[in-house]
């Protein structure tokens, strides 16, 4: 790696780069900053006439590759500015003039300061690697299959910057091509090592060098014997990135306690009036059994639902961890500097009116008054916030008191209620629902901080549009992954930042693709919907984490067999194969008509009997490390009487201290509704009339076993 000499060149050749006016680094000067870090590339040499040019192909000997030398050509291959495989001093003096006559009728103003003649690389498996700037997660490392398939296949994938030698290493089996690079139909494998340093190497670059905002090796020539990148092109950024400012775990936690577990709450806009934000506020806030002091503020009231009222927060006696604001937008700053004044540590900002709505300056103010408080915004343009176990409901929706181990968080306000409506109809226990809206200080990672250490939360799911801070939100969820999973549903799939990238990388980095694999990267797991993103939520607490990959299906229906083996395959779950005394042992209890196997076929037709057999086998064997049921609704064993056995023989067993996630499909007429209700309040994940949906909660749940490193 790039010692403190190396580096020093390297920010010597960028500032001269900058100071020229330039933002691309020519071939030359790329090849000194990939000497700088050890990235492999080919022997090469400048040629500023047709005579140097003949010297160097004779000095690098055999065939070369000419390539146009010029600040103002990016493309070089557009520009008709590249000829591979030259080979004698007559061929390098016609491709040279070539060259030069391509790329003056391309660009008649171009400089040129020459043609580089490079060494033909050996042939082997091309493949890009790259880094970019992210908008959200800054400096983003990525690979892929390189050459014409890069633009074609789209085959890549994307790492923080700077990765580890194993991240790096991960990457090569995380694209769709990865067999490929272990060699096919007699062809070698390439070299790995070389390949995942090269990897290593270009992150680290961009790690050291904040302003080069793209590199782009390609194509890489992965080889047996080593990775060469026949192309170097590094792209400077045009402008300093906007530092956020930062705050310590300690002061996140400090003032999330006071948000989350407030003693004293003030609300500037309360009223009296039926309708208005501020009456339905307080109404919540009181109606909710909140134990703590409720202060209304408002300048033209005196009492306020039986509470003295306050003309300003300034005026409220002793300490308030929290003022609600239900005024119009543009009185905010105001009252937030009275706020600010007071010493309140936290402002929610319910009001609307600011960035969404194209009001930028007005947001920009009130942070900044934030800032120079040192009070932490929620908002705005948000419905409030649930904490349940505080019995606190400041918000103008309708009230939620259902205690339980899932926070949720929203930026919509829609999405909120929709979570707010699901937990009502599930019965799902929740301890907190928060909205973030526009974020203007307080967002994900500031949150995950917090729920990593709450004690009343086990699971944490969030709806989000964007991140901030995309960095601060990993650093956060790989503190809280080990301890509890995280669910996102990330929001707008497309990128319109792509378009107007300078390099393959960059064109690549779309906004998903970025965010799919890094959220993986963190440990978090994506939902693919609303509907996915509260399922899990609603089961992850419920399962038990499993201990291995062995998964066994027990079905009392061909069909379902056959459709949960296929949920099993697609999310990622491996069927365990039953060795000869286990499968003896299941066959004792079925009929000879039955199946053994993986799924195990009971049949239609079995009793109660059959059902608790198979299962409490199914739980008692340790090779096994989680059981998927599926049932369907006969006359022989009702739905309930399905449902009773089950969970009594996992409760059983969980007494016994043995533990494993089990989830069931439950197929018949209505009554099976009430059988999974029944099921899931008791530990197990069943769902009527569907087999993907309980496969795809287990699947979640071994995502986080497996992020958290919890299966042995």
């Amino acid at each position: 790696m790039a010692g403190s000499q190396d580096r020093e060149q390297v920010r010597q050749l960028l500032e001269s780069v900058r100071a020229s006016g330039r933002t691309a680094l020519t071939a030359p000067e790329g090849k000194i900053v990939a000497d700088a870090y050890g990235i492999a590339v080919p022997g090469e040499e400048l040629a500023r006439d047709i005579d140097e040019a003949v010297a160097h192909a004779d000095r690098l000997g055999g065939r070369v590759v000419l390539k146009i030398v010029s600040p103002d050509v990016l493309h070089k291959t557009d520009a008709g500015g590249v000829v591979v495989g030259v080979e004698g001093a007559p061929a390098v003096r016609e491709a040279f003039c070539r060259i030069i006559e391509n790329v003056r009728a391309y660009a008649p103003d171009a400089r040129i300061d020459g043609v580089q003649v490079q060494q033909l690389v050996p042939p082997g498996q091309e493949v890009i690697i790259g880094a970019v700037t992210d908008p959200t997660f800054g400096k983003v490392v990525a690979f892929g299959l390189g050459g014409v398939l890069v633009e074609v296949l789209k085959d890549i994938t994307f790492r923080l910057a700077p990765v580890t030698a194993d991240e790096a290493r991960s990457m090569l089996d995380s694209i769709g091509a990865a067999e490929i690079l272990r060699g096919v139909r007699g062809a070698p494998a390439v070299d790995r090592w070389a390949l995942a340093e090269q990897i290593r190497r270009v992150s680290q670059l961009v790690t050291d060098f904040p302003e080069i905002a793209e590199v782009d090796l390609n194509p890489v020539i992965a080889a047996p014997e080593g990775a060469v990148a026949a192309d170097i092109r590094i792209l400077l950024a045009t402008e300093a990135v906007k530092e956020r400012r930062k705050y310590g775990r300690e002061e996140i936690l400090t003032s999330m306690r006071r948000l989350m577990e407030p003693r004293s709450v003030a609300v500037i806009g309360a009223s009296n009036e039926a309708g208005k934000i501020g009456n339905s506020v307080m109404r919540n806030l009181i109606d909710g059994g909140f134990s703590g002091e409720i202060h209304p503020v408002n300048p033209r009231a005196d009492d306020i639902l039986g509470r003295k009222a306050y003309k300003s927060v300034t005026d409220v006696p002793g300490e308030v961890d929290v003022a609600v604001f239900a005024i119009p937008a543009k009185f905010v700053a105001s009252a937030l500097e009275e706020v600010g004044r007071k010493g309140i540590a936290n402002a929610v900002l319910i009001p609307s009116g600011f960035a969404e709505t194209g009001e930028q300056a007005l947001q920009d103010e009130i942070v900044a008054i934030g800032e120079r408080y040192g009070v932490r915004l929620l908002g705005p343009n948000i419905y409030g916030y649930y904490s349940t176990w505080q019995d606190l409901c400041a918000t103008f929706c309708t009230p939620y008191d259902v205690k339980g181990g899932v926070a949720l968080t929203s930026q919509s306000g829609g999405i909120g209620m929709a979570i707010l409506g699901f937990a009502r109809s599930t019965k799902t226990g929740v301890s907190a629902i928060v909205g973030l809206g526009n974020k203007s200080d307080l967002d994900e990672d500031d949150l995950l901080t917090w729920f990593g250490e709450d004690p009343h939360t086990e699971c944490i799911a969030m709806h989000l549009e964007d991140l901030k801070d995309g960095r601060a939100f990993v650093e956060a969820a790989r503190a809280t992954v080990p301890k509890k999973p995280i669910v996102v549903l990330k929001a707008g799939r497309t990128s319109a930042g792509a378009k107007a990238a300078g390099s393959h990388t960059g064109a690549l980095a779309g906004d998903d693709a970025v965010y799919d694999d890094i959220l993986r990267q963190a440990g978090v797991i994506r939902a693919p919907g609303l509907n996915e993103m509260l399922e899990y939520a609603r089961a992850l607490p419920v399962l038990p984490a499993p201990k291995g990959d062995n998964v066994v299906i027990i079905t009392g229906a061909g069909g379902s067999g056959v459709l949960l083996s296929d949920a099993i395959v697609d999310n990622g779950l491996s069927l365990m194969e039953i060795p000869p005394d286990l499968d003896a042992a299941f066959k004792a209890f079925i009929p000879p008509f039955g199946a053994a196997g993986n799924p195990i076929d009971i049949t239609g037709g079995e009793p109660p009997s059959t059902y608790e057999a198979t299962i409490r086998l199914g739980m008692e064997d340790p090779r096994i490390h989680a059981l998927v049921l599926g049932y369907w609704h006969t006359i022989v064993t009702p739905p309930m009487v399905f449902a009773e056995l089950t969970a009594r023989v996992v409760q059983e067993f969980r007494d016994r201290g043995i533990e494993k996630p089990v989830v069931a499909s439950l197929a018949g007429d209505t009554e099976v509704e009430e059988a999974c209700a029944y099921l899931f309040e008791r530990g197990v994940v069943a769902y009527p009339y569907t087999t993907e949906k309980p496969v795809a909660a287990l699947g979640a749940k071994y995502r986080w076993a497996r992020a958290a490193g919890l299966l042995t």
